[in-house]
């Protein structure tokens, strides 16, 4: 059996939508990998370069509610400032939350290659320790 590499993402079929999965050697590197496979879902950033660095906190809750809070945000981001995520960097905050720190670009300046995520489903969502790391998998509604 190959085994798999520390990091990595992969989208999985799916009957509608899209399905993704992480993994990492730890909850917070699990998270920006899900970041990474949400945006490489529909956008090729070949050639794209940082514009902006943008952090922002996510509170303190579950771990599935921490990682879709983070899909949520690039979500709402793309929708309502024309911003993606070309590398993520995620910490513990101090209050149990999460401090995500993005290096984004437009969605002008990356290529569209597939259907434009609408919202994160919580429908067979996962995300927890696995083996000797994190992983998650979860649907996006296109």
């Amino acid at each position: 059996m190959e085994r798999r590499p520390a990091r990595g993402h992969r989208m999985v079929p799916h009957t509608a939508d899209v399905r993704i999965e992480a993994w990492a050697p730890d909850r917070e590197g699990c998270v920006a990998e899900a970041v990474t496979a949400l945006v490489d879902t529909f956008v090729d950033p070949t050639g794209a370069t940082p514009e902006a660095d943008v952090e922002f906190h996510v509170p303190p809750g579950a771990d599935e509610d921490l990682l879709v809070s983070v899909l949520d945000e690039v979500i709402f981001r793309m929708e309502t400032e024309g911003e993606l995520p070309l590398a993520t960097e995620v910490r513990p905050a101090d209050d149990g939350g999460l401090t995500v720190r993005w290096r984004a670009t437009g969605t002008d300046a990356v290529e569209l290659v597939g259907a434009v995520p609408k919202a994160v489903s919580l429908h067979e969502l996962r995300f927890g320790p696995d083996g000797d790391g994190w992983s998650c998998a979860v649907t996006l509604d296109v």
